[in-house]
C-alpha cells in the first residue's frame, strides 16, 4: 500500500539524485538566519555549517531555539532574514521531491493517524526514491533500518500499539531508510532507555562515517560530549559558542547558559568531558 501511494506521488516526475560528497562539505548552512514566531524573534542572526563527515550536536536550555533552528535548517520554517543552504543552495530553491532526496527528518514527536504496520511506516522513508534507479533497493534498505535501530522483531505490529520509546526508533528508522546525505534529528534520545540512547548515537556516527552529516538537538549535554565532533550552545535565540566540545564545555559558560552551577571535568577514560551540576553537601539525615 505505502510503495503503491509513493509511485504516485512521484509518478512522473524528474529528480536530479544527490551526488556524492567528500568530508568536510558543507550539506546544510545557515547565514545571518532571523526566525520570528508569533511576534516574537526566535532566532537572531545563527550562523552554523553542517558538515560531511561530521556529528554536530544542538544543545541549549528549554527556549534557547534549537528545534527552531533545526526547522528551519529542513526548510519546514521560513527565515524571516538571512538565508539556508542545502548541499550549496538555498532552501526555498529546492523543489520538494530534490530536498527529500537530500535532507530527513525527525521530529520530537512522531504520529500517524492510521495504524500501519511498523514495516509500512519505515517503508514510508523510501517514498522520495520511487521511480529512481535506486527503487530497487527500497526492500534491502527497510530490513538494514530496522535492524540497525532494533524494531524488527514488531514489523508487523501497528504503530499505535507501541510504545514511547518504540516509536522513537521506528521513526528513526524511516528516517534512516531515507537515505538522505543530510539528517536533522530532534531529541531522538528523549523518549529512550540507556541502551537505546547509546544505540542512537552510535548510528548517529556511523553515518557521519560513512560521509553524512548529523545535526542532532540534544539534553544530554554528557552523550554531546561522547559523541559529536562539534557542538553549537545555544542561548536566548544566537549561538553562544561552537566548536569541539572539549572546547566548548567549560564550566563558567554552561553555568552561565543553563542559569545552573555545573562542573567539568575529564572522562577517566575516554577524556571526554562529563558535566554535572554543581550540588552542595548532602543534608544530615
Amino acid at each position: 500500500m505505502i510503495g503503491q501511494l509513493s509511485r504516485r506521488l512521484f509518478a512522473g516526475r524528474e529528480r536530479a539524485l544527490p551526488g556524492p560528497s567528500t568530508p568536510g562539505d558543507v550539506l546544510a548552512e545557515a547565514d545571518g538566519l532571523r526566525v520570528r514566531l508569533g511576534g516574537r524573534e526566535v532566532l537572531g542572526g545563527v550562523s552554523l555549517t553542517a558538515r560531511a563527515g561530521e556529528v554536530l550536536a544542538l544543545v541549549g536550555p528549554n527556549g534557547a531555539g534549537k528545534s527552531t533552528l533545526l526547522a528551519a535548517l529542513a526548510a519546514d520554517l521560513p527565515a524571516d532574514e538571512g538565508v539556508v543552504r542545502v548541499c550549496g543552495r538555498p532552501t526555498t530553491e529546492w523543489p520538494a521531491a530534490e530536498l527529500a532526496l537530500r535532507r530527513a527528518v525527525l521530529p520530537q514527536s512522531a504520529a500517524l493517524s492510521f495504524p500501519f504496520p511498523v514495516e509500512d511506516v519505515v517503508r514510508m522513508g523510501r517514498a522520495p526514491w520511487a521511480g529512481t534507479r535506486l527503487a530497487d533497493d527500497d526492500d534491502r534498505i527497510v530490513r538494514e533500518s530496522m535492524a540497525a535501530t532494533e524494531v524488527g522483531d514488531f514489523a508487523v505490529r501497528p504503530f499505535s500499539a507501541l510504545s514511547g520509546g518504540e516509536r522513537a526508533r521506528v521513526a528513526l528508522a524511516r528516517v534512516l531508510a531515507q537515505r538522505a546525505p543530510l539528517l536533522l534529528l530532534d531529541e531522538p534520545t528523549a523518549a529512550l532507555d540507556l541502551r537505546h540512547q547509546e544505540l542512537v548515537l552510535r548510528i548517529c556516527r556511523e553515518r557521519a562515517a560513512e560521509g553524512d552529516a548529523v545535526v542532532v538537538v540534544l539534553h544530554d549535554l554528557g552523550l554531546a560530549a561522547a559523541y559529536a565532533d562539534r557542538v553549537a550552545v545555544l542561548r536566548a535565540g544566537s549561538v553562544a559558542a561552537q566548536g569541539p566540545p572539549a572546547e566548548v564545555f567549560e564550566a563558567e559558560l554552561l553555568s552561565e547558559v543553563y542559569r545552573q552551577p555545573v562542573e567539568v571535568f575529564p572522562h577517566p577514560r575516554t577524556g571526554a568531558p562529563v558535566v554535572a551540576p554543581l550540588r552542595g553537601p548532602k543534608p544530615p539525615a
